[in-house]
């Protein structure tokens, strides 16, 4: 299969820290939450019943579950690297539910740059999905990135890659 040459890729050299990822605001819907945890297997009804999760739960309405979360921050840092970015590490602390009817909007902070003994270039970047002013998960992720055109992290493999 040919390789996909009209999506950019990000290369090493254009990033720094305290560079700023493009934003990505989502619109929520009942659909999103649903086909979640539909993708991710997770039948507990709080993620596609609303009676369940109302009455039962105490919460306002469904809500996205943990692996659909961990998609959208996949999403929002592959969408800035390009095809090339392999994510390697994340973590992410959940402070709050998303809810059908909210706007995720998640921001981006670069706050690492640096190239380890077999070439490879890492970014670390801060991750914030908030809805309005409240801040619902903060993430910390390392994803490496080409370090010239002809480089490509998913090549690397056994001492090449050490995420």
């Amino acid at each position: 299969m040919a390789e996909d040459t009209t999506t950019p890729v990000l290369l090493f050299s254009e990033v720094a820290v305290g560079d700023r990822l493009p934003q990505l605001a989502y619109d929520v819907t009942a659909t999103t939450v649903v086909l979640g945890a539909l993708a991710s297997r997770d039948w507990r009804p709080m993620h596609h019943d609303k009676d369940f999760a109302v009455d039962r739960n105490g919460t306002q309405d469904i809500f996205l579950n943990t692996p659909n979360q961990a998609a959208w921050f996949e999403r929002f840092l592959t969408d800035w690297t390009g095809p090339h970015g392999r994510l390697a590490r994340m973590t992410f602390r959940m402070h709050g539910s998303v809810f059908p009817g909210d706007t995720m909007v998640f921001t981006g902070v670069v706050d690492e740059v640096t190239v380890d003994d077999t070439g490879c270039g890492w970014v670390g970047v801060d991750v914030t999905l908030s809805v309005g002013d409240d801040v619902k998960t903060t993430c910390d992720a390392r994803i490496a990135v080409p370090v010239e055109g002809d480089d490509n992290p998913w090549s690397r493999t056994g001492d090449r890659w050490q995420p």
